[in-house]
């Protein structure tokens, strides 16, 4: 699969990222240097059959997951209550 040996912990992280909508495989890519046919393999090998199907079923031509065929740039829920945060000192609501 590649050079570098995965400790148990990048695996669940891994997976983890793996099943989440929003984690595009660049990210994976990025982060462990796998790309989407190795997390796919190594999704094959750590998951039994029937959840392996699952999460195959689930992410195969999802858009969210690949980056470039994304149309979401950033997503992410941020409050309008929210405030900017500078250095560590956190702005008191009115």
């Amino acid at each position: 699969m590649e050079e570098r040996t995965l400790t148990p912990e990048d695996i669940d992280r891994i997976i983890e990222m793996a099943w989440e909508d929003r984690t595009p495989f660049e990210a994976i890519e990025l982060q462990f240097g796998l790309s989407e046919a190795n997390v796919i393999k190594l999704m094959r090998q750590e998951m039994k059959a029937s959840s392996w199907r699952m999460w195959r079923e689930r992410v195969q031509g999802r858009a969210t997951k690949h980056r470039a065929k994304s149309a979401v740039d950033d997503a992410r829920f941020k409050s309008t209550l929210q405030k900017n945060i500078t250095f560590n000192k956190i702005s008191k609501r009115r």
